[in-house]
Order: C-alpha cells, then structure tokens, then sequence
C-alpha cells in the first residue's frame, strides 16, 4: 500500500526530512490513501525507500505515535490507528435519485437510452475520432456542426436559419442561458420567467446578477398579462412547459411576441424537447413567428445523451455576434469533440432515424404510465408529449409524504416544488399566486422492466392516505 503512495521529500527546505515524513503520512490518512488498520513498514524499510537515515524515519514514527496517528503490535509491526472521520453528509433537497442512485429514478428530464442504436451511437464516436485534433476552436462551434443543427432545426422544428438568423453551438441550455446573461444583461437587470419553472436556467441567470421575476402560469401556458415592468427578457418553454407539461397556445404566443416587440425586450424560448410530440405536430417555434425578438435554445441532452454536452443557440446576428464576443475575451466555448459526434451521427441519416424511433419508443411508456395512475383514480396533466406526465396533489405535505414513501419503497419521485422561484425574495411574491403541488414523473430514463416496477410503486406512494 505504501508505496502507491507518493511521499516526496525537498532535501533542500529547511523543514526537517523526519517532519516531512511525518506530514506525508498524515496527508495520506487524511486524504484516506491509508486507512484505519493498514500495516506501515518497518522503519529500516521505509528509510531504504525514502534513502534516509533509518533515525529520521524512527523521528516521524515517534511523532505519530504521540499524535496518536499510529500504534505498534507486538510480534507484527506498525498500524495505522485512525483517520479522520468523513464529514456527515449534509441532507439532501433534492428530489430525485441524483444522490441515491440505489433507487429507480422516475424524475423528469432524462433521454431515453434504450431507443439508442447503440451501433449508430458508436460509429459516430469513430467517425469524430477519425477527424484530425483542431489547433484553433471555432468560437461559433465547428461548421459543420453548425450546419448539421440548421438542417434539423428546419426538417424538425420548421425553423430555417437565415439571414435574419444565425446557429450558434452551445455546452447546453443551462450555459447558453449563462453566456446570454453575461453578454446581453447586466448585474441588476430583471427577467421574467414561468412559475413553477426550470431550476438550472434560473439559477444560472441568477450566478450573472440578474434577478429573476417569477410570472405565474395557467393551462395556456405564461399569463402575459402578469408580466411585470421593467424587465429585459421572458424566459419560458412554450413547446412543453417545463415542468407542468402544457404547451403555450397559438393566441398566447401571439401575444407574447406583440408585448416582446412593444415593450422592446428579448423572448429566451428553451426548445429542451421539442422533437418530442406524439399527438399532432408541434406549433410554430417562437423563432420562426418572431426572429427578431426570440432567441431560440435547443439542446442534445433529452433527445440523445447528455454525454455530448452540447445545444445550439439561433438568434439575430447582433445577439450572436455579442455572445461570440463574450466568448473570445472569456477563452470559452463548447467542446468541439461532441460537435463533431452529433455531426457524425447526423451525416449517416441516424438522427433523423433516432427521432423516429423515439416516437415509436415513448408513447408506449407513457401509456403505461398513464393507464396505472388513472387506474389509480388518480389526475394526469400534461400534454401527449415530452418524457413525464404530472400527478397534481393538494399541499406540500402529500408531496413530500409521496416523495418519503417512494424513498423507502425504492423509488425516487420528483416533487414540483422545488421548480418553484423562492418567490418570497422579492415584491412580486404576490403575484405569483399559491404552489403547485404535485409529482412530475419521468418516464424515459428507466428501462421497461424497470418501469414496469417503479410505475406500480408510485401509484401507490400517490394514493396513500
């Protein structure tokens, strides 16, 4: 064991080489490279090891002995006594399997693996790894990534980027929210967005100065006429509200993008799962009603694998030009290498294969999700769309009960008020109107055996008294 263990010594500082001895041990039980009941060598080894006089060795063990780091057994050598005590871990307010990954994770917001072709999925790791290491990085992402991208965008999302529009590659939502914030807004400057709403956008708003104003929603997606003033930007997710799973009306959005152009402020609208509609076809993108006020975010992570780390960003050239800015004078940008898997995978026809096998794939499962809460005589919300459905409940002590039970039944559920904005932190916390209390379930990540079982478990843990 010991000697995986680095133990560098500075015959040149004036520390003496016993205490430095000393200090390396101890660092390794700390850093728990040697734990309670290991077996040290002999001081003559060690010293050997170390080329050190055997008395300096002897000096070191001596001080640990005193400290009580250490103890001799008689007949069998020396033995590390203790170590630190890990520090307790701090509960958790997160309330999905994150932490836990002993339990069946039914959260939202997860792709489905299973419908990956795992021989595509390898073939564009090839591919990308056949292309040669890039010397420069291209803060706008790779071009040919860009264009993979604009071509999905227009034969899935019926959005053509053009003159009045520009791709961008993003490292996901949360970052491009981030990168937005940075380079449009400034500390201090307020955004409105949809309350109960998605966490991470929130708080990477919140990570740049900008405060960020909870507007409540209602089944027709964000209530416009609750916008405050003052405000710089509307974030919202008018495909598939996330996470109570509506979808922003045609006559809603209208009336978002005439306030937008009134009131002079930008729409941030998060496409995070767009492609993912079982029903009828999707409305219109925000982007394509109203390029010159919406900035459109899509991501990888919910219709692929949040392995590539990667999204995209279209918006009007001032906007992406001030986002590349901001990425030259930060040295940051997305990682090419996932740019140029999604490339890949995208040339050989597999995505567009992917997508259709996801909408093949995923409705059975809602289906079973569904029929099993409805059975239950429990309420299902949410369009017929996404990757989980919501089980509205009447306070936050049957969303918390339903969360414990699951907890102890094997099941992590996903309650929805932790996607609320702490609203009491500023004056608008009256307009946002009572909690919606509930569980949103997931229903992508699992496999079918392991949805079968967790479903049944959950109804229960819904239904209890």
């Amino acid at each position: 064991m010991l000697d995986e263990i680095p133990l560098v010594l500075d015959r040149e500082a004036e520390q003496p080489l016993s205490v430095q001895v000393a200090e390396g041990l101890r660092a390794a039980a700390s850093n728990g490279l040697l734990r309670a009941d290991d077996r040290l060598p002999s001081s003559r080894a060690l010293a050997q090891r170390l080329g050190v006089s055997r008395t300096v060795v002897a000096a070191a063990y001596d001080q640990l002995h005193a400290e009580g780091w250490i103890a001799g057994r008689r007949g069998s050598g020396t033995y590390l006594t203790t170590a630190p005590a890990e520090p307790p871990a701090r509960p958790s307010t997160h309330s999905t399997a994150e932490h836990a990954p002993d339990l069946l994770d039914l959260g939202p917001g997860a792709p489905c693996i299973e419908a990956l072709d795992q021989a595509a999925w390898r073939r564009a790791w090839r591919a990308a790894a056949d292309e040669p290491p890039i010397i420069r990085k291209d803060r706008r992402g790779e071009p040919e990534y860009r264009a993979a991208v604009a071509e999905h965008l227009l034969r899935h999302r019926g959005l053509g980027a053009g003159s009045k529009s520009v791709v961008l590659a993003t490292a996901g939502t949360s970052s491009a929210v981030g990168e937005l914030a940075t380079a449009l807004l400034r500390p201090g400057d307020a955004i409105a967005m949809e309350d109960p709403g998605y966490q991470r956008a929130a708080g990477a708003f919140v990570a740049a100065g900008v405060r960020v104003l909870p507007v409540p929603i209602d089944a027709d997606g964000l209530r416009v006429d609750r916008l405050p003033n003052g405000i710089k930007a509307v974030y919202c997710t008018p495909a598939h509200q996330f996470p109570l799973g509506t979808r922003m009306q045609a006559a809603r959005r209208v009336h978002l993008v005439e306030f937008a152009r009134r009131a002079g402020l930008l729409i941030i609208e998060d496409d995070y799962d767009g492609e993912l509609r079982y029903d009828t076809a999707p409305l219109p993108l925000l982007a394509a009603m109203a390029p010159d006020v919406v900035i459109h975010l899509g991501t990888t992570s919910k219709i692929l694998s949040p392995t590539l780390g990667i999204g995209w960003l279209v918006a009007a050239p001032d906007i992406t030009e001030a986002v590349v800015a901001h990425r030259e004078r930060t040295g940051t940008g997305p990682s090419p290498a996932g740019q140029r898997v999604l490339t890949a995978f995208a040339d050989h026809g597999d995505l567009a294969r992917h997508l259709r096998r996801l909408r093949r794939e995923v409705p059975p499962r809602r289906g079973l999700v569904v029929d099993e809460l409805r059975r239950r005589g429990l309420e299902v919300l949410g369009d017929d769309a996404g990757s989980h459905v919501v089980v509205p409940l009447d306070s936050a002590e049957a969303e918390q009960r339903a969360m414990a039970v699951g907890r102890t039944r094997g099941v992590a559920l996903d309650g929805l008020s932790r996607h609320h904005l702490v609203a009491q932190q500023h004056p608008l916390a009256a307009a946002v109107g009572p909690h919606t209390f509930g569980i949103a379930l997931g229903y992508t990540a699992l496999s079918w055996t392991e949805l079968r079982t967790a479903i049944p478990i959950a109804g229960e843990c819904l239904t209890q008294p």
